[in-house]
């Protein structure tokens, strides 16, 4: 399996696995999850890396930006000034692809907020409370885990706040 797979069954966490056949030319990868799996899209996230900087937390000024995960559902966008704002940053800005992938272990299309190489800050739009299930990659294109919301923000610790436009 995937190191996402891996780490939900280490720690006990029910889950649902969900594959599909990928369309290499899919550029909206969560879209063609949530159609292909029959979903709903707005129970589809998508997980996205960020850089953040000019941060207020005390770290140096001349310290490098800060990545962090954010996830949002596939029917919108990440609002990057809401981000900021939530994470207490002056600016963020979606990463490199090949930092994000170099960072997560994951290629994009595939990048899961499990299993990542290096445990990052995460954020996630508030509609995920208001959802029974919800739906993130498996740390593969092709692949979907779905599990309960409360369960994802516990094992991220990550933060909710609205993210989404």
């Amino acid at each position: 399996m995937t190191p996402a797979v891996d780490q939900l069954v280490q720690l006990g966490i029910t889950h649902q696995l969900r594959s599909y056949d990928h369309d290499p030319a899919s550029q909206s990868y969560g879209t063609e999850a949530a159609e292909a799996l029959g979903l709903d899209p707005d129970s589809v996230f998508k997980t996205l890396l960020v850089q953040l900087s000019g941060r207020h937390s005390g770290r140096r000024p001349d310290a490098p930006d800060l990545l962090v995960v954010a996830l949002v559902p596939v029917t919108g966008r990440l609002d990057l000034k809401a981000l900021a704002r939530v994470a207490g940053a002056k600016k963020a800005e979606m990463a490199p692809p090949a930092l994000a992938e170099r960072t997560t272990g994951y290629i994009v299309g595939g990048m899961s907020p499990f299993g990542q190489k290096k445990r990052l800050e995460t954020y996630v739009e508030e509609t995920i409370e208001l959802l029974d299930i919800v739906n993130v990659s498996g740390g593969r294109r092709g692949l979907e885990i779905g599990l309960r919301p409360e369960d994802l923000i516990s094992v991220l610790d990550a933060t909710v706040a609205p993210l989404a436009i």
